[in-house]
């Protein structure tokens, strides 16, 4: 291990340096990260997820080697098994059908993986001694969002219009189920299992490909020289970048791991009210550190509507700012810059800025104090 290796290992107090971690969604947009930056912090990670899209695709280009299940979630018999080889002592679950629109066309299939997914996946944990913590990553969406403009606290009512969003609320209550019914208590373990929710204002970053997302559809536009199609210019979102959450995420863990109870409940990670700004403001944002992107805006009639999504979305993060000591590092601004010149090195020079993106938010936390950084 090199010296700026060991340095990013005392992150989090240390808590994960040798430790076995496993990461479900690895070959995902977050979940790629995470692993990344699980193996800068010296955890021992091991993955559960369908195996990577086709390119492009983050986790191909990191090229990261660990021990990994290429499973699928809704099989409770290989997840049950892949737990028992793996033995992981903590799991951040991040595998999900995570798309909005996706969730119209397959709404069966949607539910089938983000509830009985996470189902068969906590059954799995009760069978695997070794699991003390797991931290379930739903989405700021789970509130049932009336639109009033009021930012969203955690003892909030769930809910959703889309099957997405009422999936993920599902979510939220299996996982507080599981907790209260199962986990709190040891069940002949030796131990507790600590289970939290984690719910994440919209993420961004280099590495992002989703289907029908904001700053994917901008890059793919822009690398094919043409203007992406904007349905909502006005809709309103909490943009952070996708270090943000994952930092919550991982101080969540080194809680639970200390306590099992201190923090084994829900918490929304997101950014500060200057970044829940609408959508065309971020557009103009990120064109100015990548001037190839343009837009247009979908001036598609009401005769053949969208499918519906909320025009206004806020979180309230001062639970987590005040117990967790966590709070964003990089304005929005900053992550739309560092984004767009992701994505413009990996399409004009075929460069990965991962790395250099962590490096430099850990650089920022120290230099902003936060505790996990110290």
């Amino acid at each position: 291990m090199t010296r700026a290796d060991d340095d990013l290992s005392r992150l989090f107090g240390g808590a994960y340096r040798g430790r076995r971690v496993l990461v479900t969604g690895h070959t995902g947009f977050k979940g790629s990260w995470l692993a990344m930056w699980l193996q800068q912090l010296g955890a021992r990670v091991c993955g559960l997820a369908l195996p990577a899209d086709a390119s492009p695709n983050h986790s191909r280009l990191l090229g990261l080697q660990f021990d990994e299940a290429l499973i699928d979630l809704r099989d409770a018999c290989m997840v049950r098994a892949a737990l028992r080889r793996l033995e992981p002592e903590m799991v951040f679950h991040l595998a999900a059908q995570p798309l909005v629109r996706h969730s119209y066309r397959e709404p069966a299939a949607t539910f089938d993986t983000n509830v009985m997914g996470l189902v068969n996946l906590l059954e799995a944990v009760r069978a695997t001694p070794s699991v003390r913590v797991v931290v379930n990553a739903t989405t700021d969406k789970c509130y049932l969002n009336a639109e009033t403009g009021a930012a969203f606290r955690e003892g909030d009512a769930l809910g959703g219009h889309d099957p997405y969003s009422a999936s993920k609320a599902c979510a939220e209550l299996v996982s507080a189920c599981w907790r209260q019914s199962f986990l709190s208590q040891d069940d002949g373990r030796g131990h507790a299992v600590a289970l939290a929710t984690a719910r994440a204002g919209n993420v961004i970053g280099g590495g992002d490909w989703g289907e029908a997302r904001l700053i994917p559809d901008l890059v793919r536009a822009a690398t094919r020289g043409q203007p992406s199609l904007i349905r909502q210019p006005r809709a309103v979102r909490p943009w952070q970048h996708v270090l943000e959450p994952l930092a919550g995420y991982l101080l969540l863990g080194e809680q639970l791991l200390a306590d099992p109870h201190a923090a084994a409940e829900a918490w929304n990670f997101g950014p500060p009210p200057a970044a829940h700004r609408c959508v065309q403001q971020v557009i103009e944002a990120f064109a100015e550190a990548w001037p190839a992107v343009r837009f247009r805006i979908d001036g598609q009639t009401h005769a053949h509507p969208h499918p519906h999504e909320a025009t206004s979305l806020h979180l309230d993060c001062s639970k987590a700012q005040q117990r967790l000591r966590w709070s964003a590092v990089w304005d929005l601004g900053t992550t739309l810059r560092r984004s767009a010149l992701w994505y413009r090195g990996q399409h004009e020079h075929g460069a990965l800025h991962s790395y250099d993106d962590l490096r430099q938010y850990v650089a920022d936390a120290r230099l902003r104090e936060m505790a996990w950084a110290a």
